[in-house]
């Protein structure tokens, strides 16, 4: 007899407990990850940081940490980060929003193959102009503008953003002191 997973809608998630593990959806099948470690939180800030200061403060865009990219009623996912379009304001709620340009993903122990070979190819399903998958471990960042394709940098990655404003990461900032 075959398993069966049980199928949860967007609406479900409010009954999951806050307990600091992260419940997503995809396709109305639960997952659900463990709270993110310190280096986890401390790279994803930087990087947060990093693009609120090029594109969130003049207004070109929106940086949301962690953010939710949303099809009712079957799938919600949570990047690390979200970088949107600045038309959509923070007053917005998540299905409002229907243009996304970069979601992150910052790969932990629990999540690495989950984030790399499912949810990548859901963000771009979703809509999801760009997907990062930052490697603490291996010190790269996956750049993937397509589904099936992607380009491991591990110096500095310079995203050309849509707005014609490029991004600069150093690497070596971004790891600094992650042991």
């Amino acid at each position: 007899m075959p398993l069966t997973a049980p199928r949860h809608t967007v609406d479900d998630l409010e009954q999951f407990p806050d307990d600091g593990s992260r419940y997503e959806l995809l396709h109305g099948v639960l997952l659900v990850n463990p709270a993110p470690r310190l280096a986890h939180q401390g790279v994803a800030f930087r990087l947060a940081l990093l693009l609120g200061q090029v594109l969130q403060v003049p207004g070109l865009a929106q940086v949301t940490t962690p953010g939710i990219v949303v099809s009712l009623p079957l799938t919600q996912l949570e990047p690390d980060i979200l970088v949107f379009p600045a038309r959509f304001s923070l007053g917005s709620t998540w299905a409002d929003i229907s243009e996304h340009w970069l979601a992150v993903e910052v790969l932990s122990r629990s999540s690495r193959v989950y984030d790399r070979e499912f949810k990548r190819d859901a963000y771009f399903a979703l809509g999801v102009q760009e997907v990062w998958l930052v490697d603490i471990g291996n010190r790269c960042v996956e750049v993937s503008r397509e589904r099936g394709k992607s380009v491991v940098v591990r110096d500095k990655l310079v995203w050309q953003t849509p707005v014609g404003v490029p991004v600069v990461v150093k690497l070596a900032d971004l790891f600094a002191g992650v042991g």
